[in-house]
This record gives structure tokens, C-alpha cells and sequence, in this order.
């Protein structure tokens, strides 16, 4: 009973901050209180008023609408890296569970050996090869994601392959590709849907951090973590400039966390 009210609260929790926060965004993609990019000399560090709830940056440019299109951008980049490291991870992850063999030793120690370079580490490598940008950033942190999922994707297949619906799918006449995807599939979303939680997690913070570091995200455009980057500078004389950007990541985070919990409660 007590686990059960502890996982209720987490979803709880975890869901309302994330709407909220979901909410916050859609808005910002389609009208925010001035241009983000719009610089105002005479609006250099002004303090937080009701014409600029959040203040005004080093440029006099609005805080709050430069949040509400980072969080934005920082979303649609932890998307789209969670995409692409489902889609190809379960495809990886659902040929090497389900046939093993030699077919799965090879590409589980190609896995294993990306998966053993953290992810981030993983990314830069592709920045390197791709350059800097928001599109670049998607496609290094999406293959640096990849193995993480194909190793939960594997692990269910291994688990489910031999169960009696499998079996009877199989006398059945139904296809490999029918079993994998339509009899197997299926079962692991409620693990799947708790990795792909934790990969926001993770993408948000990945995101936030390179482009704190200048290779994601580039200027004009709005990211949180090149708000904190720009930022730094000017901890003391304007420390609201890295407090709400700074507030936003960790909102996200908590959000995606505590459904990736809920969510993995659930499945025990």
C-alpha cells in the first residue's frame, strides 16, 4: 500500500509539472510576450517588472520569451534524440533478442563497445564530424542514445521469445517479422515508455550542456543552456539571468524523472 501511494505521487507530480511545462512551451512556439532575438540598449539588465517579468539579458533582450523558445528547443532536441535512439535501438534491440546467434554477438559487442563511451563524450565525437548546430546535435546525441535502448529492447525480446503466445503465434503460421513487432513488441512498451522518460532526462541535460559549451545550439538562437552560458558572466550583477533558465532544466529533469519512476514501479 505504501509503495503504491508513493508511485501514485510521482505520477502525480511528475505529470503535472510536465504539462505545466508542456503547456509553458506550445505556448512560446507560437506567440511570446516580444521577439526573443529583439535587442533593446536601454533594456540592458533591467530587473524584473511587470513589463518584464523575468527581466531583460546583457543585449535588453526579454528573458521570459527567450526562456519560453529555449525550453522549446531544448525539448524538441531531447525529442528528437529520443527518436532516433528508440527507433533505431528497438530495431536493433528486437533482431538481436529475438534471433540471437552469431548475429546477435555481433552486434552486441558493437553495442557494447559505443555504450562503454558516455554518451555525451559519444556526441562530441559526431559534432566533431557534423559541426555545430541544433540538427547536429539530434543526430550525435540520437546515435549516442541508440545503445542504451537496443540493451533494455534485447533484454524484453530475450524474455518474452520463448513465453506461450510466442509459441502459439509461431504454430500459427505468423512471421518472424509479425512476432517481433505485432506479438512481441507490444509487451515491452510499459518498459520501453519508462526508458524513453529517463532518455528525456538524460537528452535534456545532454542538451543543456553542450550547448553550454558552445558546439550545440548556436546563437541567436534561444537554448536554456546557452541562456546559462551567456549567463555566467553576470551571476552577480544579474543573477535572474541564469535563475530561471537554470529552474526550467531543473523542472524538466524532476518531471521526466519522476514519470520514468512511476513508470517503473508500475512494471514491478
Amino acid at each position: 500500500m505504501k509503495s503504491g501511494k508513493k508511485k501514485n505521487y510521482n505520477l502525480i507530480v511528475g505529470g503535472t509539472i510536465t504539462g505545466i511545462l508542456l503547456i509553458f512551451i506550445v505556448i512560446g512556439f507560437f506567440i511570446t510576450p516580444y521577439d526573443p532575438n529583439a535587442m533593446d540598449a536601454s533594456a540592458k539588465f533591467a530587473g524584473m517588472s511587470l513589463k518584464h517579468p523575468m527581466g531583460c539579458d546583457n543585449f535588453g533582450r526579454d528573458i521570459l520569451s527567450r526562456v519560453m523558445k529555449g525550453a522549446g528547443t531544448t525539448l524538441s532536441v531531447a525529442a528528437g534524440t529520443v527518436f532516433i535512439g528508440t527507433f533505431f535501438g528497438m530495431i536493433l534491440g528486437a533482431v538481436t533478442g529475438y534471433f540471437g546467434g552469431i548475429l546477435d554477438e555481433i552486434l552486441m559487442r558493437v553495442n557494447d563497445a559505443i555504450f562503454a563511451f558516455p554518451s555525451i563524450l559519444l556526441a562530441l565525437v559526431f559534432i566533431s564530424l557534423l559541426g555545430s548546430g541544433s540538427y547536429q546535435v539530434v543526430i550525435a546525441l540520437g546515435i549516442a542514445f541508440i545503445p542504451s535502448f537496443a540493451r533494455i529492447v534485447r533484454s524484453e525480446f530475450i524474455k518474452c521469445k520463448n513465453m506461450d503466445y510466442v509459441k502459439n503465434a509461431k504454430l500459427q503460421g505468423a512471421g518472424h517479422l509479425r512476432i517481433m513487432f505485432v506479438h512481441i513488441l507490444p509487451n515491452t512498451f510499459t518498459v520501453l515508455l519508462s526508458a524513453i522518460m529517463i532518455g528525456f532526462n538524460n537528452a535534456v541535460l545532454a542538451e543543456a550542456g553542450m550547448s553550454f559549451l558552445g558546439i550545440g545550439v548556436q546563437p541567436p538562437q534561444a537554448s536554456l543552456g546557452r541562456m546559462l552560458s551567456e549567463a555566467q558572466s553576470y551571476l552577480f550583477r544579474a543573477p535572474f539571468y541564469a535563475i530561471f533558465p537554470g529552474a526550467v532544466i531543473i523542472l524538466m529533469v524532476l518531471g521526466f524523472s519522476l514519470l520514468g519512476d512511476a513508470l517503473k514501479r508500475e512494471e514491478q
